[in-house]
């Protein structure tokens, strides 16, 4: 930790804050501009997971006049947002560093790279083996004599709110390992804690999916194991310094 840090005045902080969060916001709307010319053929990627599923004389609707155009833009600023986030915890990491031993240092920035590593893996995860999966069953279940359609804007919203919930659950490990480093808990304490730490997934799973099973045991499975795994890791890791 630099001392001379605990000299600067509360605005300095305040000026590099502004400056590292204006750098975060300009990284969204230039990674924005360049994706905006792909825009459709980005939502038309995203909807692949429930099209195949659905009947060749059945497709996707757009309720709203604005929704052929406001839904593919919201799905840019999205990506924008997810492709920024190595960015934006860089900015993070640049904020806070000056006020870390060098010790913890060496730890902060492998837990910020693996925190956006497996963020993503969340996404591709939710993309690759929960949507085929969730459709599939959704499409199937409908009854005789309906069509299946769906609103443009409304898949987006689901899909996005899945993705999070995702992206967010295979944050996990590091939060376990965040715990125990911090010296908040210990891994005989959480490992104790366990069957609460499951029940707590499903609960969990309830809120950020849709209202049914498999979505919410496909996101709740992951998320003990992913607590299993970061109670291994975090064995390895040494206590923060107080």
């Amino acid at each position: 930790m630099d001392t001379e840090d605990h000299h600067k005045p509360l605005i300095s902080y305040l000026i590099e804050l502004r400056g590292r969060l204006l750098r975060g916001v300009l990284s969204v709307l230039i990674i924005s501009f360049i994706l905006l010319p792909f825009s459709n053929d980005l939502y038309h990627f995203l909807s692949e997971p429930l099209l195949q599923y659905l009947p060749k004389s059945s497709g996707m609707i757009a309720i709203e006049v604005a929704s052929p155009f406001l839904t593919p833009f919201k799905l840019t600023l999205s990506s924008a947002i997810m492709l920024a986030v190595p960015i934006l915890l860089y900015q993070f990491w640049a904020f806070i560093a000056p006020g870390l031993y060098d010790s913890e240092r060496k730890l902060v920035f492998p837990l910020l790279f693996a925190s956006t590593t497996l963020f993503f893996l969340g996404v591709i995860f939710a993309y690759y083996i929960v949507f085929p999966l969730i459709f599939g069953f959704l499409t199937q279940a409908a009854p005789e004599g309906v069509k299946v359609m769906t609103d443009i804007s409304s898949y987006l919203d689901f899909v996005l709110r899945l993705f999070f919930a995702f992206g967010l659950a295979f944050e996990v490990p590091i939060a376990t390992i965040l715990l125990i480093w911090t010296g908040v808990s210990t891994p005989k304490t959480l490992s104790e804690k366990r069957p609460y730490i499951i029940v707590g997934a499903f609960v969990i799973a309830m809120l950020l999916t849709p209202p049914d099973i498999i979505s919410q045991t496909l996101l709740a499975v992951p998320i003990w194991l992913l607590f299993e795994f970061g109670l291994v890791c975090a064995r390895w890791f040494p206590k923060r310094l107080n």
